[in-house]
């Protein structure tokens, strides 16, 4: 198994965008992207910092992507 590389509130959106989902709002630091199926996730802004591991494959799960798409997306960045 391949170690999940972390990763930052920017860079995650744009692997969310690029996974067709779109921002809808912000509600204090957290933003709520939607894609055309529905799908509803939710990915904290807390400046620079990254976003832990745990948070992170649960974002990842909800965008339907696994660890192995998400480093290919993440190199083409």
């Amino acid at each position: 198994m391949t170690r999940l590389r972390l990763a930052t509130y920017r860079e995650l959106r744009k692997i969310a965008e690029s996974c067709g989902f779109e921002w809808q709002r912000r509600q204090g630091s957290h933003n709520t992207f939607k894609n055309s199926e529905g799908r509803i996730i939710v990915i904290p802004d807390h400046g620079g910092q990254v976003i832990v591991r745990p948070l992170l494959r649960k974002i990842l799960r909800d965008m339907g992507i696994g660890v192995d798409e998400y480093h290919k997306i993440l190199e083409k960045l």
